[in-house]
């Protein structure tokens, strides 16, 4: 095998990984600035009552072990992204099954974080919901303008 080969091999594992990095980089460990300011929305501006605090504090535990759970995965995902890279050192089966698992993950914590956004939204009255979604949609296209 030419040096020219192994060389453009290694170059496709490296971005491969990086690119595994950073997306599970984006889904897990990002700061989440968005989730912060809607939830400043609802336990601030909304002026929820005591009892859609109980609710939404209920829905929030529930989310977050969920939440926690497909984080890990998205983790162990990327970890046997990496093992088939470093096994296949290119763009194999193996490599192309791992990515697949991947976005499984992440489409399942996107999933799950909209069950958790509709459950909350169901807790609020029509003035209410009308700030939420409001809040939701600047969240969802902040980096989009």
């Amino acid at each position: 095998m030419g040096s020219r080969r192994i060389l453009l091999i290694a170059l496709i594992a490296f971005a491969s990984a990086i690119a595994g990095v950073f997306v599970g980089r984006l889904v897990s460990e990002q700061p989440r600035a968005n989730e912060t300011e809607l939830h400043a929305v609802l336990h601030k501006k909304l002026k929820l009552t005591p009892q859609q605090h109980s609710k939404i504090d209920a829905i929030e535990a529930r989310y977050a072990v969920r939440r926690k759970a497909l984080e890990f995965e998205m983790r162990a995902a990327n970890a046997r992204l990496a093992e088939a890279i470093e096994e296949e050192h290119g763009y194999g089966p193996k490599v192309t099954a791992a990515i697949d698992h991947s976005h499984m993950v992440m489409g399942a914590l996107q999933k799950e974080t909209l069950e958790h956004l509709f459950a909350m939204r169901e807790v609020l009255n029509p003035e209410q919901a009308r700030m939420f979604d409001s809040t939701v949609v600047k969240a969802l296209t902040a980096d989009a303008r």
